[in-house]
């Protein structure tokens, strides 16, 4: 599943949601484990913490996996992936240029060769041993 990033950081907008994911970037933790560590953190029934984790869930940052009728969840890295593309495109807006800015160097220096070939007066093997 694909998450936009503004589903992903409408969810790390909420401190609890932002504690669940820390949480759960430790390591796979069974639901009971986050409730009661959500609990210790702030006041919340059961039911607010799962609306929490279906939050991040539907926004891509936690995957559940049933293991008998406890479900475990974890980090989604691929979520977690899509919000580090977006802030590094603010941190560096030209970094999408740079492959294209490299095969134009790279252009430019063949065509400095072919003039300096085509220069009158030099002959192969003169060429030849500058471009060794």
């Amino acid at each position: 599943m694909t998450s936009a990033p503004e589903k992903i950081f409408e969810a790390l907008g909420d401190p609890v949601r932002r504690f669940i994911l820390e949480l759960v970037a430790t390591g796979e933790q069974p639901a009971g484990t986050v409730v009661a560590a959500v609990q210790g953190f702030t006041r919340i029934s059961q039911p607010g913490v799962s609306q929490h984790l279906k939050v991040l869930r539907d926004a891509g940052l936690v995957r559940v996996r049933a293991e008998g009728t406890r479900r475990v969840y974890a980090l989604d890295a691929a979520g977690v992936e899509v919000a580090q593309v977006w802030l590094s495109a603010l941190a560096d807006p030209l970094a999408q240029f740079a492959q294209p800015l490299d095969a134009l160097a790279t252009e430019v220096a063949r065509g400095r060769r072919a003039r300096r070939a085509a220069e009158p007066g030099r002959d192969a093997t003169e060429r030849d041993a500058r471009e060794a």
